[in-house]
């Protein structure tokens, strides 16, 4: 068996995943800018609508992850109010300028979310050593590094996963993630040796516009309409779990 946590950014998505098998859920907003701290509302919302473990992003933007001090105290507040609002986990990381993880900060982030867990997030991928920001997290106190072996997707990073898991020595755990889908789990799982794998499973959708003006566009998104937006796909969660 192995835990298997989707990304999400709507409370439509949060049901879908609860009910194809998923075992945690990683709330954020904003997908299409690899996710940022969702709302109050949304928080509140998705707590009340499921009962698996629900983790949060807290990330004040887009771009890096170096952040001024008052970013860095916008996230603070965030995990603070994500406490409060019946998270069971908070996603973050932080960086140095020169490409290492932030351990002060970092630290200090991991008190002030205790007793919940931490996951330190792909900006683990944006290190200068791996193997170094591994014991770095692990001094911090995260429960968990996502991941795809500093590579663009997880198969294409599984020598370093799999490295990252013996290194890891239990702990702290190792969850693959980006690129993660039915066909390749079977050889993240074996190969790499993790326990935790991540995804969006997303399929994109249609609105429900009927009148579309083509003349504006308001986003640059990957979208290939104005008018589509993500959700994510219960079958392939469901295959997952096969």
């Amino acid at each position: 068996m192995f835990n298997l946590e989707i990304c999400i950014d709507s409370l439509q998505s949060a049901i879908i995943a609860q009910e194809a098998g998923a075992d945690r859920v990683e709330l954020c907003a904003d997908l299409l800018e690899g996710g940022i701290t969702p709302s109050y509302g949304m928080i509140k919302l998705v707590r009340k609508s499921i009962k698996i473990d629900l983790a949060v992003m807290i990330r004040p933007r887009g771009g890096d992850f170096c952040y001024s001090d008052q970013e860095f105290s916008l996230m603070k507040e965030d995990i603070l109010l994500a406490k409060d609002l019946g998270a069971n986990c908070l996603v973050f990381g932080i960086l140095t300028p020169n490409g290492h993880v932030d351990i002060e900060r970092t630290s200090q982030l991991v008190e002030l979310t205790k007793p919940l867990q931490v996951t330190f997030h792909r900006a683990f991928d944006l290190t200068r050593d791996p193997f170094q920001a591994l014991e770095d997290i692990i001094t911090c106190g995260a429960d968990r590094i996502l991941t795809s072996g500093q590579q663009q997707t997880a198969i294409l990073g599984k020598e370093i996963i799999k490295d990252l898991v013996i290194k890891a020595r239990q702990r702290i755990s190792i969850m693959a993630g980006s690129g993660v889908n039915p066909d390749n789990k079977v050889e993240l799982l074996n190969h790499c040796g993790v326990k935790e794998l991540h995804l969006t499973a997303k399929k994109y959708v249609d609105g429900d516009m009927k009148y579309r003006p083509n003349k504006i566009s308001m986003s640059s998104s990957e979208l290939t309409s104005e008018y589509e937006r993500t959700c994510t796909d219960y079958h392939i969660i469901h295959n997952m779990r096969i």
